[in-house]
């Protein structure tokens, strides 16, 4: 069935203007995003395969070459697919929770449906309030396949603009083993020694694994 075959009032952008973008399923907000299917199958269904195939986060951890080998998926809706999430990305730094971070299993299920899944390492910074509620959240860096470059400047940059009183790092690992390093170990002492000297507190470096965390602070995984 064509779009045009579709009832009018059935049609994801028509649905989305009557009814606001909250009542759209996640095939129908992708489809909007694609605009279009092929001559075989149309963009709504066309995206709910997609995401019945490999679920929302694991497309949006697919890179340019692995979408276009799905049928049906050119350079074009590559491109707009990725553009979609790493916008999500970049503009997820608003915390969802003004709840206080009491444990690494917080900072595990604030953080994981955004970085556990990532093929390079990210490395966040999650800044406190007074009362350990969280005030923002930032992608400090980005690494590579097995290592993450982080400087202190970056951590604590935006941890004094926010006038946070203390951080909680973290990052993930692609492997899915959150096991630390002897690198990650390394970086844990230098940006506590970092915060001691600002008066910012790092009160834990959680690692993220697809299943699991392990904590600095906790010691656990």
């Amino acid at each position: 069935m064509r779009i045009k075959d579709i009832s009018l009032e059935n049609r994801p952008r028509e649905r989305l203007m009557k009814n606001g973008v909250s009542a759209l399923s996640d095939a129908e907000l992708l489809a909007i995003i694609m605009k279009t299917g092929t001559y075989r199958e149309n963009v709504i269904d066309m995206s709910n395969r997609l995401i019945s195939k490999y679920g929302a986060s694991k497309l949006s951890s697919c890179s340019m070459k692995e979408l276009q080998e799905i049928r049906g998926i050119g350079q074009a809706k590559a491109c707009q697919i990725l553009s979609l999430f790493e916008f999500a990305r970049r503009h997820s730094n608003t915390v969802s929770s003004k709840n206080p971070v009491k444990s690494a299993k917080d900072v595990f299920d604030i953080l994981r449906p955004k970085i556990a899944y990532l093929e390079k390492e990210h490395f966040a910074v999650l800044m406190l309030d007074t009362k350990n509620r969280p005030i923002k959240e930032e992608i400090v860096s980005i690494g590579t396949l097995n290592a993450s470059i982080v400087h202190p400047r970056e951590i604590f940059r935006s941890a004094i603009k926010e006038g946070a009183n203390s951080v909680i790092i973290a990052h993930n690992h692609p492997s899915g083993d959150p096991k630390p390093s002897v690198a990650d170990r390394k970086i844990t002492e230098d940006l506590i020694n970092a915060g001691d000297v600002l008066n910012i507190k790092v009160l834990d470096h959680v690692i993220i694994g697809k299943d699991g965390y392990w904590s600095f602070n906790e010691e656990t995984d």
